[in-house]
């Protein structure tokens, strides 16, 4: 990882030499400013970033700016399915919306930013893309240290590799990733989950399912990472921030969708050139096509998991080094040129 080209950080890490008379000098304390941009719906993800970064707002010495995107069209919550689904192909394939303006400033001296994003189909959410290809993107990221927040049902790792590969290109550092998911057993979590997405209600569904979405519990807990990203942004040293945050428990990766989602996104990209084919985003001529593919989704999750499962199961005895290394790959953060290199 070419974290050398971070030495720029740490000269202003936290303290600027001043000239006194007599030729004389002190070390000034100088206050750190991070960039964090959001894209939440329902309010679950914006309450993780404010759990995660409470350490670093505390210190006192660190400048907070916030940047909610906000898509000129908004997205709603609660979804219909038919307006869920037809998100889908530009999501997968990255095509961007458009953005109200900014209002950060994308020549200010960030020392670093966080980036927060929601899971669509494998991707990032399609307003976080949208930020992603934007000339301020290009401006602010490059040659900075980005830290990824998730909050999703339970798959990231295609969706993260989209986002570390679009950051290297904009010429950033991918320094570290949290991630937070929902803990319900799969199957349950989705009902739960599409209940919450259809009709806006975090209850129980019927009472007898799990609460949808990631914990109280878990929410209030990540403000435990916030202190190896406070500590990185007044040392400037991000080269062994991702190992301080898995200490903690930022990052899980879950064998068995490894697997299932590399398979599926396969498959996923037929469906989207189908879908696409047939008309534009919001267009009625979509939808016999996308209710095909809804049909397509519920066979994915009851019936391909459990055997992606099972798969990856009997793999990763046969295969227990291959395994182990995506394992860690997909646990550290980092990126193919770094692998390759």
């Amino acid at each position: 990882m070419q974290f050398k080209e971070l030495e720029r950080h740490r000269s202003k890490a936290g303290y600027r030499e001043a000239s006194l008379c007599f030729g004389a000098t002190v070390d000034i304390e100088v206050m750190k400013k991070l960039l964090v941009v959001c894209y939440s719906q329902s309010g679950q993800l914006t309450q993780i970033v404010r759990s995660v970064l409470k350490p670093v707002s505390e210190s006192g010495q660190i400048e907070l700016v916030f940047e909610e995107l906000r898509p000129r069209a908004p997205y709603p919550f609660p979804w219909t399915a038919l307006r869920f689904a037809d998100t889908f192909p530009e999501s997968l394939q990255g095509t961007p919306c458009e953005l109200e303006p900014f209002q950060f400033d994308p020549q200010a001296d960030y020392d670093g930013i966080v980036l927060a994003y929601q899971v669509w189909y494998l991707s990032p959410s399609i307003p976080v893309n949208a930020f992603l290809k934007s000339p301020e993107a290009k401006q602010v990221i490059k040659g900075r240290p980005v830290v990824t927040v998730i909050g999703c049902r339970n798959m990231w790792l295609q969706a993260q590799e989209k986002v570390k590969a679009s950051i290297v290109e904009l010429g950033g550092l991918p320094a570290g990733n949290i991630v937070l998911m929902d803990r319900a057993p799969n199957l349950l979590g989705i009902i739960s989950i599409t209940a919450w997405m259809l009709t806006g209600n975090k209850d129980r569904f019927l009472k007898i399912f799990p609460r949808p979405g990631i914990s109280d519990e878990d929410i209030t807990r990540a403000e435990r990472f916030g202190v190896p990203l406070r500590d990185a942004l007044h040392h400037g040293r991000w080269d062994s921030l991702q190992a301080d945050l898995n200490r903690l428990g930022a990052v899980e990766v879950v064998p068995s969708y490894i697997l299932f989602e590399q398979r599926i996104l396969k498959i996923f990209n037929v469906w989207a050139k189908f879908i696409r084919r047939s008309g534009p985003p919001g267009d009625a001529s979509r939808h016999f096509r996308l209710r095909l593919f809804i049909g397509y989704l519920f066979a994915a999750v009851f019936l391909i998991a459990p055997l992606a499962t099972a798969v990856t199961f009997v793999l990763r005895m046969l295969h227990r080094d291959k395994v182990n290394r995506l394992i860690d790959y997909y646990a550290s953060n980092r990126y193919p040129q770094e692998t390759n290199g």
